[in-house]
């Protein structure tokens, strides 16, 4: 497949589960810069009537049977989630199958924004080793027992739940060893505005500077 061109400035937005990604990126898109996320792509990809569904089907249809799809005909990704967890080899498989795929369609996406920065806002970003396809990473970062508290009330899991997702992502301090930005949401509402304004307006200076060295 070939590499699409990427003009615009790209920061890396990740964070652990709970913290706050895309709220973050949805003020980010209020100030004028857009954002591809790449948990909306890794849907997208497995939409009905891709060729990534239909592999799925035919590999774990006999498996979950009904429970593979949701009433509208999109895939359950929970009921999945809960196969892999148990089968390193499915999980092997369905890694092989999308992380390419989501990968290009990241890249078109990322290639068709015309603002001065654009996010790539995803949770693995670091440990998938996409923070090498940006110039720099921003790390949202909150406690470990705000990441617990706000995921098991929004999602309804279970706090084991939360604990096995959080397990397998990076620590909280190795994200924040890699970051070159950080945003604190731990406060106010107040607070994270500031923090955002403030980095908005340092990477407009950043992407003039990089549109400077290309020219």
């Amino acid at each position: 497949m070939n590499t699409p061109t990427i003009k615009t400035l790209l920061i890396g937005l990740t964070g652990g589960i709970g913290s706050g990604k895309s709220t973050v990126a949805e003020q980010f898109k209020q100030l004028g810069a857009n954002y591809v996320d790449a948990d909306i792509v890794a849907r997208e990809v497995v939409a009905p009537g891709t060729a990534a569904l239909a592999a799925i089907q035919a590999k774990f249809g006999t498996t979950l049977g009904a429970e593979l799809l949701l009433a509208d005909g999109q895939l359950n990704r929970a009921a999945l989630r809960q196969l892999i967890f148990q089968d390193p080899a499915a999980k092997h498989w369905l890694e092989s199958l999308l992380h390419p795929a989501i990968r290009q369609e990241m890249l078109l996406q990322l290639a068709a924004s015309q603002t001065p920065y654009t996010l790539l806002v995803a949770p693995l970003l670091l440990e998938n080793g996409l923070h090498k396809l940006v110039q720099r990473v921003l790390v949202i970062d909150v406690s470990e027992q705000t990441q617990l508290a706000r995921t098991t009330k929004r999602d309804h899991n279970s706090a084991e739940q939360v604990k096995a997702i959080m397990a397998a992502q990076f620590s909280r301090q190795q994200r924040l060893a890699l970051a070159d930005d950080v945003i604190d949401n731990n406060g106010t509402a107040a607070q994270l505005a500031s923090q955002i304004q403030h980095l908005h307006q340092k990477y407009l200076e950043l992407s003039v500077t990089m549109t400077d060295k290309e020219q």
